[in-house]
């Protein structure tokens, strides 16, 4: 991948969001993320070559389990199945134009720009078809859950200098930390790129309910059990004496 001429100053990316910390309680509904930021010159001149600004939001790395379906005497049964050692569970594009007209597909490749780019960790040594065939699948039922999305008309460049982007956390979104990259791009060519974190997590009594689950399952397990049994036992008698 070219770069620039080594005498030639770089620009910098001063990138911020909205919100660094995220809080799902029991009304969470989803949320907006604003990511904006500004490019500063060394050289403080204006240069008139158009730029492009790509923002990618990733949630943390999972192990994920892929199954294909396949109908067997009328039903639909598991079939084919793949696993990845890591994939991000949550993973969103934004950009001013089509990602295919800003960078090339090596460059794509090597920043993991748009979702036929993205680097997964197979855990076998499955035939490059079959592993395209499985990522396609993943990737299909991400978007179909809005975990995994893109969209190449989100991002808004004022004067070569200011730029901002809308993002939305949908409110299926896993908990932990989170990753926006800001990626300036010029003529094919990534110039600077910065990151900042975002926090996803759990508040009130969805937390609670979280750790309790993590931390003792055992009790848990019984205690919903009981629940259940006594909330059953309840209907059971009001439907009695009415």
């Amino acid at each position: 991948m070219a770069t620039k001429a080594s005498g030639e100053p770089k620009p910098v990316l001063v990138p911020d969001v909205s919100q660094r910390l995220v809080r799902i309680v029991y009304s969470f509904t989803g949320a907006e993320l604003l990511l904006f930021g500004a490019i500063v010159r060394p050289d403080r001149v204006a240069d008139q070559r158009p730029i492009d600004i790509v923002v990618v939001v990733k949630g943390p790395a999972q192990s994920v389990l892929v199954r294909e379906k396949e109908r067997f005497a009328g039903i639909w049964v598991n079939a084919d199945r793949l696993r990845y050692r890591s994939a991000p569970s949550f993973y969103a594009i934004a950009s001013a134009r089509p990602i295919e007209q800003i960078v090339d597909a090596r460059t794509r490749a090597i920043y993991e720009l748009g979702l036929d780019s993205l680097q997964l960790s197979p855990a076998s040594n499955a035939p490059a078809d079959e592993q395209a065939r499985f990522q396609g699948g993943l990737v299909a039922t991400k978007r179909r859950a809005g975990l995994y999305f893109a969209d190449p008309h989100a991002v808004e460049i004022t004067g070569g200098v200011l730029y901002r982007a809308r993002l939305t956390i949908p409110a299926r979104v896993p908990v932990g930390r989170f990753t926006a990259e800001t990626f300036l791009i010029r003529d094919g060519h990534v110039l600077a790129a910065a990151v900042r974190p975002i926090e996803v997590q759990k508040e009130g009594m969805e937390r609670f309910v979280t750790q309790a689950a993590d931390k003792a399952s055992l009790l848990y397990g019984l205690a919903a059990v009981a629940l259940s049994v006594t909330l059953g036992w309840a209907a059971g008698y009001a439907a009695r004496r009415w």
